[in-house]
């Protein structure tokens, strides 16, 4: 009651003498300054951020109780409460502790701003650099195991590309960006996952559902935005890792990582590379691999440069050079050998940002540029038993050539009024142009895909606080694609109920699209009966159309050493004129597969995920996933066979667990654990062990993997040592019925990536 009238009191008397007091102050972590970590003001009332040298500043304040919420990347909440008299201008620092997976760290997606994951009205997941290393993960493809609701799955015996699912949905409908840009061309989207390696990451952000239907087409199922590292302070860090495969053949991977940064602060350039050798891998011991043989070399840097406090300018550019071959293992040319594929791969990507910020860091400009482009010469063919057909092949092999480019421009404009209608309201508007070029033939198999696809999106969204506790997302995107007759609208929706500090609850609602035209699995060429099967498109192909529905309740309750939650989630989606693959025909070559416009396709289910936190010692995490995902109308995936209405490799339930424990400051172990459901999956004959075409109900898979690290400090050359090692798929339910010789059907294909695995690291580094 005391503090009740001393408010009141300090609020009274501001009418009289004004409103000319400051809140000031520094923020840092392990007594380094930090910037651009976000500080609001009476539940964002105001907010600003901290600049080159950790200083914030809030002007014009009358007397009273404010409450201060400081929050970043990385970075654990922080928040006082103070009481600004009359005569004190006050300063208020702040030093955040670094905090895995602290569930009130920054995101971007959701929104296209900043904001805490607890205010986003999106529900955004995120895996940062530190899980991944946890994890032991190489790349891409191998970190998305770990988020609810997704699945990575391998889909070629013989090359081994990797599709992404979301939420039931297949890897085309999922959109996954580069720093927020959709670079992620068609063909990356076959080996692009595993091509880009974890040390370039510094985290991943993903949003299931149509929720990301602000960055247009092939958001349907979901977006995944993959965040380069930026650097933050002078650092470097060499990481040599040996793994061994099932006593069979091993993967080799070493990684470069260094970033500086000047004095000032106003400039940085963060540096990767990586060097990796795989070798084949035979699961069967008949001289055709299971696992294909790799060659990759990346390396890339990504540089930041601040003219004044208020602009900056970041620049990412990379370069992924793979060699990829699987198939019959002898050596020999490609086409000499019995059935193989042989991949080279040359990749560029390329963005640049800039914003400046105006009135106080209440509006901001950004343009913005990115462009990828990916030369590939490839093989694809198996060697005819007789003449003329062998003659031929000889005279004319089935060497490809494939070539892509996409670019992308565009400006957004962000604008926060403080007052709209007594809550805060940050109003985005931006547009963008998207170009992707896709050439991909072989000219021995009259095959050729040459596509240009052109968009001009605009957008505008109101991310409006209402209250405290009440948050709606609103926007629209509007597409003009060169594909399509009519403008695309895709609204969406989100609003979010805040129940004290422990909860939210959340609904959204979103539409999406997808061209006709052509995508990742789409480009593959698959083996199956003796020859090559190919997908050719519908020329009535229209559209496909997307609504989608989710709900949620997240529940959090934090002490000062412990953490602990749940996120249960409902989604709902239809497709409209959904893209199915008909088998209509088969040639000299092999089987020809149709896309066609379908009746339309329903997935539905739940997602469960749980979390704890004891004093960063001990972290949980995890996921489950029920669902349903079927077609209106039964699809004839192989002629002859009955139609099937159920979506194929897609399993009803699949799921996460994650396991870290801090043992001491130098001893750290992890438990992981991979579950994926039956599904149903097609297979062809052709093999010397299968003679009917048919489709075949698999089994569940379960894989554990464990890493145990321990770090060594030498501070005399003020660096660490860390040497680590493990074993994944612990208990090897890697696949055991894969067929056999040169006739096989490369699609049969399910499982873990890995069979038993064992790996030993050194890492060295300097923070």
């Amino acid at each position: 009651m005391k503090i009740s009238i001393f408010t009141f009191f300090l609020l009274c008397s501001s009418a009289v003498f004004g409103q000319d007091k400051t809140i000031s102050g520094t923020i840092t972590s392990d007594n380094r300054t930090i910037e651009s970590v976000t500080i609001t003001l009476n539940n964002s009332q105001k907010m600003t951020s901290s600049n080159n040298k950790g200083y914030y500043q809030f002007t014009n304040l009358s007397a009273g109780v404010y409450e201060i919420v400081v929050s970043g990347v990385a970075y654990q909440s922080a928040k006082k409460e103070i009481v600004l008299s009359e005569d004190l201008n006050y300063t208020l620092n702040f030093d955040l502790t670094n905090f895995q997976n602290d569930l009130q760290e920054v995101v971007v997606t959701g929104t296209k701003t900043f904001k805490r994951k607890t205010d986003s009205p999106i529900i955004v997941g995120v895996l940062d650099s530190k899980t991944l290393e946890n994890l032991q993960v190489c790349n891409l493809s191998e970190g998305l195991k770990f988020q609810p609701g997704l699945r990575v799955e391998t889909d070629c015996q013989t090359c081994n590309y990797q599709q992404l699912r979301m939420n039931g949905l297949a890897g085309g409908y999922s959109q996954i960006l580069i720093n927020g840009r959709p670079i992620f061309s068609p063909l990356m989207g076959l080996y692009g996952m595993e091509q880009l390696p974890v040390n370039m990451i510094d985290r991943i952000e993903v949003i299931r559902g149509g929720g990301g239907s602000l960055y247009g087409s092939s958001a349907i199922g979901g977006t995944v935005n993959v965040i380069t590292k930026i650097p933050s302070r002078d650092s470097f860090e060499l990481n040599s890792t040996y793994h061994n495969l099932d006593g069979k053949s091993t993967d080799y991977q070493f990684n470069g990582n260094a970033t500086f940064v000047s004095e000032k602060r106003d400039a940085g350039v963060s540096l990767f590379m990586t060097h990796r050798e795989r070798d084949f891998f035979d699961a069967n011991n008949d001289n055709f691999s299971e696992i294909p043989y790799i060659e990759n070399n990346s390396l890339g840097a990504n540089l930041f440069f601040k003219p004044t406090e208020n602009q900056k300018l970041e620049i990412s550019l990379s370069n992924i050079n793979e060699y990829r071959f699987g198939g019959e293992m002898v050596d020999k040319p490609a086409y000499l050998t019995q059935q193989s594929e042989e991949r080279k791969h040359k990749i560029w990507l390329g963005s640049l940002d800039y914003q400046i910020n105006f009135d106080d860091k209440k509006s901001s400009l950004i343009a913005f540029g990115a462009w990828q482009n990916t030369d590939r010469t490839h093989y694809t063919g198996i060697i005819p038993d007789e003449n003329p057909a062998l003659q031929h092949h000889l005279e004319n092999p089935p060497y490809g050539v494939s070539d892509t480019q996409t670019l992308q421009g565009g400006l957004q404009f962000n604008y926060r009024v403080d007052n709209f209608l007594k809550g805060t309201n940050v109003f985005t508007l931006g547009s963008e142009y998207i170009s992707d070029k896709v050439f991909d033939e072989i000219r021995s198999y009259n095959y050729e895909i040459d596509q240009h696809t052109e968009n001009v999106g605009s957008f505008v969204q109101s991310d409006w606080e209402i209250l405290p506790s009440v948050s709606l997302l609103s926007g629209v995107r509007m597409d003009f694609h060169n594909l399509i007759d009519d403008v695309v609208l895709s609204p969406r929706l989100a609003l979010m109920y805040k129940l004290k500090e422990t909860t939210q609850f959340r609904l959204s609602y979103g539409t999406g699209f997808r061209a006709p035209q052509a995508f990742d699995t789409d480009l593959h060429i698959a083996f199956a009966g003796g020859g090559v099967s190919r997908v050719i498109y519908d020329p009535n192909l229209i559209e496909e159309r997307s609504k989608s529905w989710s709900a949620s309740v997240n529940y959090d309750k934090a002490t000062e050493k412990f953490i602990a939650g749940f996120t249960l989630e409902g989604f709902y989606t239809h497709l409209n004129d959904a893209f199915v693959l008909e088998n209509i025909d088969s040639d000299e070559f092999g089987e020809i597969f149709e896309k066609q416009n379908g009746d339309g396709a329903t997935v539905h289910g739940i997602t469960l995920e749980l979390r704890a936190n004891y004093n960063r010692k001990v972290q949980f995490e995890s996921g489950f996933t029920a669902q349903t995902a079927q077609f209106d109308k039964a699809v004839t995936y192989i002629d002859g066979v009955a139609p099937t209405s159920d979506f194929l490799r897609t399993p009803n339930q699949y799921g996460f667990a994650n396991l870290t424990l801090n043992a001491s400051e130098r001893l750290k172990i992890n438990l992981n654990y991979v579950f994926t459901g039956s599904m149903k999956i097609a297979h062809f004959a052709g093999a010397v062990n299968q003679n009917t075409d048919e489709f075949i109900k698999t089994k569940s898979f379960s894989e554990v993997n464990s890493k145990i690290a321990y770090n060594i400090p030498n501070k005399k050359f003020d660096m660490n040592f860390e040497i680590y090692g493990g074993l994944k798929n612990i208990f090897n339910q890697y696949q055991s019925d894969f067929d056999i010789g040169k006739n096989r059907d490369s699609n049969y294909v399910y499982g873990p990536a890995l069979p038993r695995t064992i790996f030993v690291g050194l890492k060295i580094s300097r923070d």
